[in-house]
């Protein structure tokens, strides 16, 4: 079944973890000792509703404030899909979480309190949608039955925000507007018949109709290897296989390949799944691939068509999100780990500092606090080979590992 990866994001009481709860529970994802602690805690505090929004926020401290902390993830599944959503943070101070959150997902969920609006927590969540390359963004204006479910109200905020589409780089993004109350179920999964000027679908609507080719951003196919499968057995005595994903386009039998980083060229001979031979891998599935030559390859090198190579540099600049209490500083020593290779790296420059709610770049910067987005250069002391994160977003991606705690602190986007 096709898996799904949704980040949602939205500012504090806007309804994020409430939207989570009320599609679990009109899917009827939630198990019973689950729908039973909603029930019985939202009676304890009073309420003449369900508190979705217990079906999601797990830490004592969030249930506390009322406000979501960490990135939680929930998993659910329809008839069509299965669906991972990533409930990420709408606080200023929790931007590297919402970064994290979204890094991986294929769709987002962007939401607005009817009542507010677009306010500056919307320009960054949807910077950072923009920055990471999500291709489907649906814009939820929720709360709508406290505006009674207004059609100017949805109208202007539809406005707003379409002004705001104006100031993005990236122009491949398909941006929905889907009215709805979390809290009543309008829209969510069910069609509400309190808002009949709207004619599109519910949010579910949406996200079971999305296809592959709409959501993944297509590039040049590239084989990170992962392991070197020697059996060994009578029956496999000669057997060499590389096992991988294939990212950002296909590989088919017979195809001219060369491997890098020693850059020796061969055709692959057989794709295998396990027991089953392919003519063709897909993109994003998990394969073994032979080679019709008996070449040296190793756990890190990558397996790319003939002619359509990456970057192969000691150099690159990126787009840093910075997610450490201590400063990035000019000179200061990472390892950069790029996909399963890990590289001693130093930085050589930071450029600018980028303002996530689009209000520019700031220069002169010395260094990075936490939740700082900034263009930074690196210089390693081996090469890789990498993309543009514009042009394949595995293969431009990486992650600034601190030398000393071993800890991860900042997330690139190669430019």
């Amino acid at each position: 079944m096709e898996v799904l990866k949704i980040a949602t994001a939205g500012s504090v009481d806007d309804g994020k973890s409430t939207l989570i709860g009320r599609i679990l529970y009109d899917t009827k994802s939630l198990t019973t000792d689950k729908l039973e602690a909603i029930e019985k805690t939202s009676k304890q505090k009073g309420y003449d509703y369900l508190d979705f929004s217990l079906a999601t926020d797990g830490l004592v401290a969030e249930r506390e404030q009322g406000i979501t902390i960490d990135v939680a993830h929930i998993y659910f599944s329809t008839a069509k899909k299965s669906y991972i959503i990533a409930d990420t943070p709408g606080h200023v101070e929790y931007t590297r979480n919402m970064v994290t959150g979204a890094s991986t997902s294929q769709a987002s969920v962007i939401l607005i309190d009817a009542r507010k609006g677009v306010i500056e927590q919307t320009n960054r969540h949807f910077f950072i949608n923009n920055l990471l390359r999500i291709k489907d963004v649906v814009v939820t204006i929720n709360k709508m039955d406290l505006v009674d479910y207004s059609e100017d109200v949805y109208n202007k905020i539809k406005a707003d925000f379409t002004e705001l589409m104006s100031k993005r780089d990236y122009q491949d993004q398909k941006i929905t507007f889907i009215p709805v109350s979390a809290l009543k179920g309008d829209n969510v999964v069910n069609r509400s018949k309190n808002m009949p000027w709207y004619q599109g679908q519910s949010l579910l609507e949406h996200l079971e109709e999305l296809d592959k080719k709409d959501i993944y951003n297509i590039g040049t196919p590239r084989f990170p290897v992962q392991f070197v499968i020697r059996p060994k057995t009578e029956e496999f005595h000669d057997f060499r296989g590389y096992a991988g994903k294939v990212y950002g386009g296909e590989l088919s039998v017979g195809d001219d390949v060369v491997v890098l980083p020693s850059q020796t060229k061969s055709k692959i001979k057989d794709i295998f799944f396990y027991d089953q031979k392919y003519q063709t891998a897909s993109r994003r599935s998990s394969v073994t691939i032979t080679l019709e030559n008996d070449i040296n390859v190793s756990r890190g090198d990558m397996i790319v068509k003939d002619g359509d190579l990456p970057t192969i540099d000691k150099q690159f600049t990126a787009n840093i999100c910075w997610m450490d209490s201590n400063q990035l500083t000019t000179g200061g020593k990472y390892i950069v780990q790029h996909g399963i290779n890990k590289v001693l790296a130093k930085v050589d420059k930071i450029h600018h500092k980028i303002n996530p709610d689009y209000s520019g770049i700031e220069t002169d910067v010395t260094g990075l606090n936490v939740n700082d987005i900034a263009q930074v250069t690196f210089k390693l002391n081996k090469p890789i080979f990498y993309d543009q994160f514009k042009n394949h977003r595995t293969n431009g991606s990486f992650i600034l590992i601190d030398t000393q705690t071993n800890s991860t602190v900042g997330a690139g986007f190669i430019q």
